[in-house]
């Protein structure tokens, strides 16, 4: 009979103490693709020539790593015949940001 009432007193104990936990999500984190801080402001870059005549610039961008934007620089690419380059942008959602990868895009 002890041994169930402790056993009775030890899922109550935990009970109680589980009842008290609460989890928030961190709202900073993708929840489906979208984050809760907004970007910062574009980085300017410096450009320079291309290595190769004809080549396009793709520029920078604030990527989501882990739980915050990082940088990711900007670099020289091959163009596609008949497409243009469309840069990433983050474009908003709800209450939070969305990024828009860049990709080529038909026409010039």
């Amino acid at each position: 009979m002890g041994s169930h009432i402790l056993r009775l007193a030890s899922c109550l104990s935990l009970a109680v103490v589980l009842a008290g936990c609460v989890i928030v999500p961190d709202q900073r984190h993708y929840v489906g693709g979208v984050v809760m801080v907004a970007p910062p402001p574009p980085r300017e870059e410096i450009i320079g020539a291309a290595p190769v005549p004809g080549y396009v610039w793709m520029g920078g961008y604030w990527g989501w790593v882990g739980d915050r934007h990082e940088w990711v620089p900007g670099h020289w690419g091959p163009p596609r015949a008949g497409r243009h380059w469309v840069g990433h942008q983050w474009v908003r959602q709800g209450d939070g940001w969305r990024l828009r990868p860049g990709h080529w895009e038909r026409g010039a």
